[in-house]
Parts: structure tokens; C-alpha cells; sequence
């Protein structure tokens, strides 16, 4: 692991030095070198080569850097599977094979693994990520709409009326971060295990309300022959300004790990997702259609000044979400019979 990850700094350098992500450009300048100075297999150098172009691509002012515990990519070349319970993995010294833990959930899915593997280092223990191939069913032709709104008090508010608050999470936050603030300011070795212990709890529970919200809404669009539809948000935390006290919230707000759950969710089930706009979602009256900021008198209320439609506000976001597109669902079912009968059109 850390001779793949040097080769990587070393091809990172070259790649920042000449201005290139072209792999085989690059692998003709350094294939020879870091084979010989890392000691890796000529695949590993293939893998380390490519792993270095992805990272200069995503932005060629920075060099790349890679953590010594960086992950190593895998191939079939250099990676086989020996049954459930033992992967085969080549190292500096040659193959060796390694017991494999594997949970009931997931040990059905192994007769579909395909392609590359990431081996990660983490908190001691070695994980083996794994892509594998699951059969998405043909999209269901939508009947309805369900409009859903992203938030930081209420995680999603669907136009039903449903809401997930975000209160929760902000209680799990706020008493994590007055505990890590304590075991600083002790520092015995005793605090220093419960950081350690710590470490990572947020997150996790982060991601175990956004699997539950996620399965709940698809769920409901399944019940309702629904496509859901959502609000693009992406880049919205370099569009709007908050209080300096607020700015931690802004940050950990996980709307695009929301979304990416929602989105393999409903891919699996066949539920149509779709993405809009977010422009006036929240100052729009969904009765005579009105915009102003004028519109939201508080945070949590609605009162348009022009007829007088009042109501929860984020509520009415996600209906407004929904009208979006109910408006023209014909067109969208139509589409969607389309892309059934004729699949191959939908790229």
C-alpha cells in the first residue's frame, strides 16, 4: 500500500510538471521509473498511473498528493475471488489469499461482481470494496408526482405534507461536539481512547437517517405510482450566504448524500427520478402563482400577500415541486412508455 502510493506522488509530480492527464502519455515517461524505484508489478503500475490521472483531472492547479494509507486499486489481473470466504490479492512478494468477512446482506451478491476493487486501510482493519452488477428494472410509467423539498430543519418535506425534521440530528451534533470539546480540554489518555471512540459517530448516524428517510419516500412513490421529483441543489453552498453561527449547519448539511440514496433507491425499485430546477420554489403561492420573498413573512410560514394562501412553508415548496412537473405529465408518462418500449433511446 505505501509503495503504490508513493508510485502515485511520483506519477502526480510528472503529471503536474508536463500539464497532462493523458495515461498514456505518462505512462510512457514513468512506467519504467516507478517499476523500478517502487518495486510494484507492471499492472499495479498501470493502476497507479491511472489513479494519479483521475486525481490531476479534477483540478489541474493543485499537484496531486496521495496519504501513504491511500486506497489500492485492484483489477481482474491482479485480484481473484477463491469461493465466498477467500480473495486471492497480488502484493510485492506475489499472491497471497486472504480470508474474506462477509455479511448475510451482501454474501448473495457476490455472483455479480464485476470490475475494479478499492483495498482501504481503516481504523486497523483492511475493507476490500467491491462493485457488482445489479439488474435495474425497466422504469414504472408514473401516475402521479411526488415533490420533494430538501432542508436543513426539516431534512425533506414531501407533498403529501410528511416531514423529517432535521431536530434530531442537530441534538446528536450539538451533544457530540460539547463532548469532544470536554475530552480536549482533559486530555488524559482515558479522553483521548473516547475521542478515538468518537471518531466518525456523527457521520455514520448522518447516514443512517438519510437511509431511512430515502426508503420511506420511495416507498410512498411506490404505493402511489409516484415519480419523485427533486430540487438540483448542486453548488448551492457556494450560492447563498449564512450568519457566521450558522455556517456549521450550511456544512453538514448531507442533501447530496440524500439525494444519491434516494436516486439508487428508486433506481432498483423502477421509480422514476427527476431533477428540477430550485428557483422560486419557496416564495411561489401554488394558487395564484405569485413570486415574492414578501410571500414568507417567517421561516416556517406561508402567506402569499396577493390572495392570501397561507400555510407550513416547506409544505408548499414541495407541492410547488411537484406542480413543476405534474403540469406536464402527460408528456412525462408518454416519455417514460417511450423509454420502455424503445430502451435503447435513453441515452
Amino acid at each position: 500500500m505505501h509503495q503504490f502510493n508513493a508510485a502515485c506522488n511520483y506519477v502526480g509530480e510528472k503529471a503536474f510538471e508536463l500539464h497532462t492527464a493523458n495515461k498514456i502519455e505518462l505512462q510512457k515517461i514513468v512506467y519504467r521509473d516507478i517499476r523500478e524505484m517502487f518495486g510494484i508489478s507492471a499492472q499495479m503500475a498501470v493502476r497507479a498511473i491511472s489513479k494519479s490521472c483521475e486525481a490531476y483531472k479534477r483540478d489541474k492547479s493543485i499537484k496531486p498528493k496521495f496519504d501513504p494509507n491511500g486506497a489500492v486499486i485492484y483489477d481482474q489481473r491482479i485480484m481473484s475471488w477463491k469461493g465466498l470466504d477467500r480473495v486471492s490479492l497480488l502484493t510485492l512478494d506475489g499472491r497471497i489469499k486472504l480470508p474474506v468477512v462477509i455479511c448475510d446482506y451482501h454474501a448473495p451478491r457476490l455472483d455479480r461482481i464485476r470490475g475494479q476493487a478499492d483495498l482501504i486501510f481503516q481504523n486497523g482493519t483492511f475493507y476490500l470494496c467491491v462493485v457488482v452488477d445489479v439488474p435495474e428494472p425497466k422504469k414504472s410509467v408514473p401516475q402521479n408526482v411526488l415533490g420533494v423539498d430538501l432542508g436543513i430543519k426539516n431534512i425533506a418535506v414531501d407533498s403529501s405534507g410528511e416531514e423529517f425534521s432535521g431536530e434530531k440530528i442537530e441534538k446528536v451534533r450539538s451533544k457530540i461536539d460539547n463532548l469532544k470539546a470536554d475530552l480536549q480540554s482533559c486530555g488524559t489518555d482515558s479522553a483521548k481512547r473516547h475521542l478515538k471512540k468518537l471518531s466518525g459517530k456523527e457521520a455514520r448516524f448522518h447516514r443512517d437517517v438519510n437511509h431511512c428517510i430515502s426508503k420511506k419516500l420511495v416507498a410512498k412513490a411506490i404505493d402511489t405510482s409516484s415519480a419523485i421529483v427533486l430540487e438540483d441543489l448542486y453548488g448551492i453552498r457556494e450560492r447563498i450566504t449564512v450568519p457566521k453561527a450558522q455556517r456549521r449547519k450550511q456544512h453538514n448539511w448531507s442533501f447530496y448524500q440524500l439525494r444519491q440514496y434516494i436516486d439508487y433507491k428508486a433506481a432498483i425499485a423502477g421509480v422514476p427520478l427527476i431533477c428540477i430546477d430550485p428557483a422560486y420554489t419557496s416564495q411561489e403561492c401554488p394558487i395564484c402563482h405569485l413570486i415574492s420573498r414578501s410571500n414568507r413573512p417567517t421561516r416556517d410560514e406561508f402567506s402569499c400577500v396577493c390572495c392570501g394562501f397561507s400555510g407550513p412553508a416547506d409544505t408548499i415548496a414541495a407541492r410547488n415541486i411537484a406542480a413543476r412537473v405534474s403540469v406536464n405529465m402527460p408528456i412525462v408518462a408518454r416519455l417514460f412508455a417511450e423509454l420502455q418500449a424503445h430502451p435503447f433511446r435513453e441515452g
